[in-house]
């Protein structure tokens, strides 16, 4: 068996990171794994060490919006840890869901400091490393609402848009070391999304995956992994992945 690569997961205690570092211990990959509950770190370390015993994993509890807390986490990875190739930019959020004149200032604060501030923070630690080995991959999990802006989504659109120009300028900046730069930009997957956009009202969550199939945390992390184990010189450097229901982020064919 080839040598296992050492990967970094942020947002990895739920939905879309969750499954992505799942399914990256099952494919030759040691992990860090990232997030800001510690208990659901310490579960999801133990599964994967009890499913896969030759798979390393590192926990950081941290917020990615916070600089310090960043700069923290990352330093105090042992040496076994620091030669980290693949970047997984996952952590992002959306808080609410209304009108630029009367939304909450608290909540595009929380957006703007997660979706776009928490990549710079993480990318700008792990970058060095990759430069020194000559070898890594970065691959942001950005949204359609950074290709497309739909009502009452504004600053959450915004952010996304912010995180996707980030992409493309990293891509640019980076390609004289040869380290990849890749995002992949979900539509409609039901995860805990909507139940923290809509503040704990599930039964306001549950009904934005009524009536079609919306994809699932799995055929993204599917998606990732293909991403992440192309030959040297394949970057898969844009993906948009909707479940077939959707053709965009407002039309959806529901049968209700």
């Amino acid at each position: 068996m080839s040598m296992r690569r050492y990967a970094l997961v942020t947002g990895a205690t739920s939905g879309i990171g969750l499954a992505t570092a799942k399914l990256l211990a099952e494919n030759n990959f040691n992990l860090v794994i990232c997030g800001r509950r510690k208990e659901r770190l310490a579960l999801l370390e133990k599964e994967i060490v009890s499913k896969n015993s030759e798979c390393k994993v590192s926990s950081l509890c941290f917020d990615v919006s916070k600089r310090e807390e960043v700069e923290q986490a990352i330093s105090s990875l042992s040496a076994e840890f620091q030669s980290i190739e693949l970047l997984i930019n996952n952590a992002g959020n959306a808080h609410g869901l209304a009108s630029i004149e009367n939304a909450s200032l608290e909540d595009f604060e929380k957006m703007i400091d997660t979706n776009l501030k928490g990549i710079i923070y993480i990318s700008q630690e792990i970058i060095p490393k990759m430069i020194a080995m000559g070898r890594g991959q970065i691959i942001n999990v950005g949204s359609i609402a950074g290709k497309e802006v739909y009502p009452m989504g504004s600053v959450y659109c915004a952010s996304k848009h912010g995180a996707d120009a980030l992409t493309k300028g990293m891509r640019m900046d980076l390609n004289k070391f040869g380290i990849k730069v890749s995002s992949i930009n979900p539509g409609l997957v039901k995860t805990e999304f909507s139940l923290v956009r809509f503040k704990g009202d599930q039964e306001r969550a549950d009904s934005v995956y009524k009536g079609y199939t919306p994809l699932v945390a799995e055929d993204v992390a599917e998606t990732i992994l293909f991403m992440a184990t192309r030959p040297l010189h394949v970057n898969i450097a844009d993906v948009i992945i909707f479940p077939t229901a959707q053709a965009s982020s407002t039309i959806v064919k529901k049968d209700l």
